[in-house]
């Protein structure tokens, strides 16, 4: 009896040891997959491993007008509707859990290479925020920005690609800079956009 115990307790000693753990940073992904929020590509799930959300033209039945975007929170995907039949259909990072919303908003203005200024709700989050941040490369905001009226989202660029098919923003919806320039030649002020 006092043998078996002994072997239990060393095979149960040895299992970390014999068996890979994550790392804290893989770790971190995991959660935020079973959160809802690992890239695609990072997740030790993904089927495929795949790093890009890649543009494409799809079928998209439905009766919305051409030219409406329509953006789904729950595929992280961002339609841009063509009235054949099909959409443009884009990559897009959502708000994390607590950001999300629906509803229906409609561009109000663009701006290309945008200014930032975090709004008083996030700095109160993020104090460690700037104030502001000039358009550019390193601004947060990316190459374009569309903003939604009625609200403080936007539909913008990122100079974090690998945050595209997350779930890590405070509402906003961001497409890689490539996207966001592809999407904004697209667009009009007026659009309508339905977030559901």
């Amino acid at each position: 009896m006092r043998v078996r115990f002994v072997a239990a307790l060393g095979v149960l000693l040895a299992l970390p040891i014999l068996i890979p753990t994550p790392a804290a940073a893989d770790l971190d992904d995991m959660l935020d997959f079973l959160a809802g929020g690992a890239p695609r590509g990072k997740s030790p799930y993904s089927l495929f491993n795949m790093n890009a959300i890649r543009r494409a033209t799809v079928n998209y039945p439905g009766n919305h007008k051409p030219g409406t975007i329509v953006i789904n929170t729950a595929e992280r995907r961002l339609y841009y509707v063509n009235g054949d039949g099909t959409a443009l259909r884009y990559g897009i990072g959502v708000g994390r859990v607590g950001f999300t919303w629906k509803g229906v908003r409609h561009v109000t203005e663009k701006r290309e290479w945008p200014d930032w200024t975090p709004p008083p709700q996030m700095l109160k989050r993020r104090p460690d925020l700037p104030r502001h941040m000039k358009g550019g490369i390193e601004n947060p905001l990316g190459a374009r920005a569309m903003y939604l009226g009625g609200s403080l989202y936007r539909i913008h660029g990122s100079n974090e690609p690998e945050t595209i098919g997350q779930a890590v923003s405070s509402g906003c919806f961001r497409l890689t800079n490539d996207d966001v320039v592809d999407l904004y030649g697209r667009v009009k002020v007026g659009t309508t956009v339905i977030v559901q």
